[in-house]
């Protein structure tokens, strides 16, 4: 192929802050001569490519990589619902005031968000259309963000089927397609990163999630969480969950190549630890990929 760019499609997997990898995979591939011509995503991998695709990345790193613990707990807003603990609609609007809005077809790429729609048990794809309503469909992660109704039906996280979404990339004509899937197998990591054990500091970053909903709850509805500990449950019984049907949809795709990140790297909102998992995710693409050059 000589010196021009090789062309990708990438598809980003589902997995809360893991997915912040994504972004240090992004970098390691422009820096490394590979043009990205097509981007599917679920949930937090929809965020980051449509992004990308929009191209923010760069504003929207900076702003992450600034976020503290109590930071990540003020965009955390109560829902006065029984759907989801939180609306997610502080999320979206302090993104869509960082970043602007776009609709996906004006986008210099070919770009696919994944919803799944609760009724028909289907996939929905966005590739036309507001891209922060397409982002806000696929990152509903069930009980956590309220669902969103789209022309009558009823949409959450695209991971609820999907995952690491491969197929709407398989159209596309490229030289490779990369997959990056945020379930990989556990490993020991990031010791020497926290004075604490990485147990300690999950634990007490829970906690402060769950003090803050107890707080919330004793304001507004004191008898609907009992327990401080059901956020933690619910967390872990989505993300076993996606762990399987994400094994299962990579193994049926097959794509070229596949990135897998730990799935205990850091738990879904650990966003304050947003320069660790972009290094990581560049490291983890310079390790894997670069014997392909």
């Amino acid at each position: 192929m000589g010196n021009r760019k090789k062309t990708v499609s990438l598809v980003l997997g589902s997995g809360g802050a893991r997915g912040l990898t994504h972004i240090g995979i992004i970098h390691w591939l422009e820096e490394h001569n590979y043009e990205i011509k097509t981007i599917s995503g679920s949930s937090i991998g929809a965020l980051v490519g449509g992004i990308y695709g929009a191209g923010k990345l760069d504003t929207f790193e900076g702003w992450l990589r600034a976020l503290q613990k109590r930071d990540v707990l003020k965009l955390l807003d109560f829902a006065y619902s029984m759907s989801g603990l939180f609306s997610g609609d502080k999320i979206m609007q302090t993104l869509e005031k960082l970043l602007g809005d776009i609709n996906i077809e004006d986008l210099p790429i070919k770009f696919t968000a994944v919803a799944c729609d609760l009724d028909t048990e289907k996939e929905v794809w966005f590739d036309k259309g507001s891209l922060f309503e397409a982002i806000r469909a696929s990152i509903s992660i069930p009980t956590i963000f309220t669902p969103v109704s789209y022309h009558g039906r009823l949409l959450v996280d695209g991971a609820v089927l999907n995952p690491v979404p491969v197929a709407p990339t398989l159209s596309q004509l490229t030289d490779i397609t990369i997959a990056v899937s945020l379930s990989g197998k556990r490993e020991l990591i990031n010791e020497k990163k926290h004075t604490d054990s990485p147990r300690q500091v999950e634990n007490k970053y829970l906690a402060d999630i769950s003090n803050y909903i107890d707080k919330l709850q004793k304001k507004y509805r004191p008898q609907q969480i009992k327990q401080a500990d059901v956020f933690d449950v619910m967390l872990k019984t989505y993300e076993s969950m996606q762990n399987t049907i994400s094994r299962f949809k990579v193994a049926g795709y097959n794509p070229d190549h596949l990135l897998e990140v730990p799935c205990n790297a850091c738990k879904i909102l650990e966003f304050y630890r947003a320069s660790e998992m972009i290094d990581y995710g560049y490291a983890l693409a310079e390790k894997n990929l670069s014997r392909y050059l």
